[in-house]
């Protein structure tokens, strides 16, 4: 319990005003939840939201520590009162997250403060009670994949810091499969194989460019596909990626003439379509472990994929992922 003594400058203000500035890593729905429960008082006694403070009032704050930290980018998840989160799977060790497109897996130059898959991942261990980071010397829960803000698909979080190591230590081995959606313009030919070539990447322009030959600075990328469906001049089609170069489906389909629908970076956008964001999804994941997995050893051959694919509902509504 903290207490915090109204000064003049103070005085005036409403008591939900005041604790937005007194308080700012204390969401405004938690803060009114805590007056409500009589968790925040004043002089002793129940008070609302609305109460008027006078100079010489002591509130009583019974709130966790946390919360009277300095707002920072590492407890962003502290703003966030109720998490949203798509969960595909969840254990003690790991969890599964199904992020929708238009979300950002971590902070950029601050602007998503609060509002990153980690931060919501983070608050909802933070308040089942799961994570401590008070009772941590280090440990954060934290992502083990990333996905591009505007790719939806499965986020692997780790719990534990053993969860974190092993896994980590699995996908840099490749001894899980990923399998993605994505509707791409035209007609692959064949309707299955492998587009391969050589991915260079520009950091300065979050660029890449795939070319035939191997050129300086380039990295061979593989990606293996399917055509499950054709319809409107559009493709539906299944990859399974061999390599995991950045922007590696959208860059080697653009290469080879079938461009990602809503795809501006690398294609053009079709008037036709109302989409203005790639379709492409990370919709099933595979674990095959090929060396011992540790803690995570049960996870062997388990198969998780999500529910629901907007874009496949809504081009190709008569294919079941």
């Amino acid at each position: 319990m903290k207490e915090l003594t109204i000064g003049p400058n103070d005085a005036g203000q409403r008591l939900d005003r005041f604790l937005a500035k007194a308080v700012p890593l204390l969401p405004a729905s938690l803060a009114q939840k805590y007056i409500r429960i009589k968790r925040i008082k004043c002089n002793g006694a129940r008070a609302e939201r609305d109460t008027r403070l006078k100079a010489g009032d002591v509130l009583q704050l019974y709130i966790n520590d946390e919360f009277f930290d300095k707002p920072r980018q590492d407890n962003a998840y502290l703003t966030v009162a109720a998490p949203r989160l798509n969960i595909v799977y969840e254990d003690d060790n790991i969890l599964l997250v199904d992020k929708r497109p238009g979300v950002a897996v971590h902070p950029h130059d601050g602007a998503e403060y609060g509002r990153t898959l980690i931060d919501h991942i983070q608050a909802y261990l933070y308040q089942k009670h799961q994570w401590s980071p008070r009772a941590e010397n280090a440990f954060t829960p934290s992502l083990c994949n990333r996905i591009d803000r505007n790719t939806g698909g499965i986020v692997i979080a780790a719990k534990t810091a053993e969860a974190l190591r092993i896994m980590n230590q699995k996908i840099k081995d490749r001894e899980m499969e990923k399998r993605y959606l994505a509707i791409v313009e035209g007609t692959p030919r064949p309707a299955e194989g492998s587009l391969r070539g050589y991915l260079f990447k520009d950091a300065q322009k979050n660029r890449v460019y795939v070319t035939d030959t191997p050129q300086p600075g380039s990295k061979s990328c593989r990606t293996d596909y399917r055509t499950v469906a054709t319809r409107q001049g559009l493709s539906l089609v299944e990859c399974r990626l061999i390599t995991g170069r950045t922007h590696q489906i959208r860059a080697q389909f653009a290469h080879a003439g079938h461009p990602l629908l809503g795809d501006g970076k690398y294609g053009k956008l079709d008037k036709r379509f109302d989409r203005s964001y790639q379709a492409l999804y990370s919709y099933q994941l595979t674990f095959r472990f090929t060396t011992d997995g540790g803690v995570l050893s049960y996870l062997d051959g388990k198969r998780f994929q999500v529910e629901d694919v907007d874009f496949v509902r809504e081009y190709f509504p008569d294919y079941s992922i």
